[in-house]
């Protein structure tokens, strides 16, 4: 078996598949030299820009088209599809979000974090180690996460303000900032309020933005839209780009409790509005999509559009990630399909 090597894409006649130049050592010195190899400069936000938000527009339905045919024309195969998953593997926040939390069922999923892939399975595809992006959990799990964690590198991501719904009292969302940063969390992912968007109050929703981002300190702030329930396209471009003003590390789509989480039209959406604030700022925000992705087919959709849209440096965890629980077992039963030729049971793939 060919070894897989890390994030190549396939080569192929046709013009609509993705491609990369050929893997020679000079194409690569000249990615590596273009491809800074420390984190960016974080987002310090801007002054709220009505007049920019006022020519905010969605095309719904020459986004629909454009999302629609995606899956089949990016399409990736054999081990440049091996690579595309593992790269994805690395991207994923590892997130458990019920009721029944208890700290032992935290530390499983961090020791998943730290090996999410078996390791022979990463030995026959010629691989070192890899982790995943983050562990995501309740502002009560904070400790145990980040003790189970120690000394690997991966960060603690902790919802708050208020997570699913954003309807307690202000004071009282801003402190959970503090008491989950204080606790030892590296990122925050905060619920907007809706009726900010809905009302279009967006000088209320940047108030609320710069004060959660405040309340964070050196934690980066990962700001979810909910976009299930912002109505509009529209609505969704101009709330990103609020959230993005008001000084946002991230964007992200859901909560995972909505009953519309993310798809790929909000995701375009809210990369073009990340993109056109780059371009107009010069800062990097990141994205997340969550909720309802969690086949393999689903997450090599998300990174095709990504690329095409935002380019490699966001294929990155310091840009990117994808908000899931359930991903990682049919991206692991894909990879050991791949590296022995059959599909396994889910014992194979212990939670941790």
């Amino acid at each position: 078996m060919r070894p897989v090597r890390p994030f190549e894409t396939q080569p192929t006649e046709k013009a609509d598949t993705v491609q990369t130049e050929p893997q020679t050592q000079e194409n690569a010195a000249a990615k590596a030299a273009t491809l800074p190899q420390v984190s960016h400069a974080r987002n310090p936000g801007m002054a709220l820009d009505m007049a920019w938000l006022n020519e905010v527009q969605a095309n719904s339905s020459a986004i629909e088209r454009r999302t629609k045919t995606l899956p089949g024309r990016r399409s990736v195969k054999n081990e440049y599809q091996a690579a595309w998953l593992l790269k994805a593997v690395t991207l994923i926040d590892l997130t458990t979000l019920s009721g029944d939390d208890t700290p032992g069922r935290v530390r499983r999923l961090c020791a998943k974090a730290r090996q999410p892939v078996r390791q022979d399975l990463l030995d026959t595809m010629g691989m070192g180690p890899i982790t995943t992006g983050a562990v995501c959990v309740y502002h009560e799990m904070v400790p145990p996460a980040v003790a189970a964690l120690a000394g690997s590198g991966i960060p603690v991501a902790a919802v708050s303000a208020g997570f699913p719904a954003g309807l307690s009292p202000f004071r009282l969302r801003v402190e959970e900032i503090r008491e989950s940063v204080k606790a030892g969390a590296d990122e925050i992912d905060i619920v907007i309020s809706r009726r900010h968007v809905l009302t279009g109050d967006w000088k209320a929703l940047y108030n609320e933005i710069r004060q959660f981002r405040e309340a964070c300190g050196a934690a980066h702030l990962k700001t979810i839209l909910a976009t299930g329930e912002l109505g509009t396209l529209r609505n969704v471009a101009r709330a990103s780009l609020v959230c993005m003003m008001a000084g946002a590390d991230f964007i992200k789509t859901s909560t995972g409790k909505e009953p519309v989480n993310a798809t790929l039209p909000v995701s375009l959406v809210m990369m073009r509005a990340i993109r056109e604030y780059h371009q107009q700022t010069g800062y990097r925000v990141g994205f997340k999509p969550a909720g309802g992705i969690s086949t393999a087919k689903d997450a090599l959709a998300y990174l095709a559009l990504l690329k095409d849209e935002l380019g490699p440096r966001w294929l990155r965890p310091d840009l990117f990630r994808f908000g899931a629980s359930s991903l990682l077992g049919d991206i692991e039963r894909q990879l050991e399909h791949h590296a022995t030729g059959r599909y396994s049971a889910a014992y194979r793939h212990p939670a941790g």
